[in-house]
């Protein structure tokens, strides 16, 4: 899992104002298709949100640290049902401050 530094942070917060979900976990929870999906659409967008149905905090929690070990993706925030989460693509088109 890749850290990201406080202004880093911000920055994609701003960023990700913007974005809808584009991953949703289910009543089923975190499956292996639910992984699989936040992986293609990270690769695709390098910065992501996916809804979480779950109305458990620390199983949200869990969830995106989950998420974030499996794909190697960095947390950026969650807010309320709303987890959002980055990972550097091999060509990256949002430039990161230092």
């Amino acid at each position: 899992m890749k850290s990201l530094s406080p202004a880093q942070r911000q920055y994609l917060k701003g960023v990700a104002h913007g974005l809808q979900p584009v991953v949703m976990i289910g009543s089923q929870g975190l499956t292996p298709s639910v992984l699989n999906e936040v992986d293609r659409s990270l690769s695709a967008h390098e910065l992501i949100k996916i809804k979480a149905a779950s109305d458990e905090v620390g199983i949200r929690r869990a969830w995106m640290d989950e998420i974030c070990h499996a794909t190697g993706a960095a947390p950026v925030q969650q807010i309320g049902k709303i987890l959002v989460i980055y990972r550097t693509a091999e060509r990256p088109v949002i430039p990161l401050p230092k």
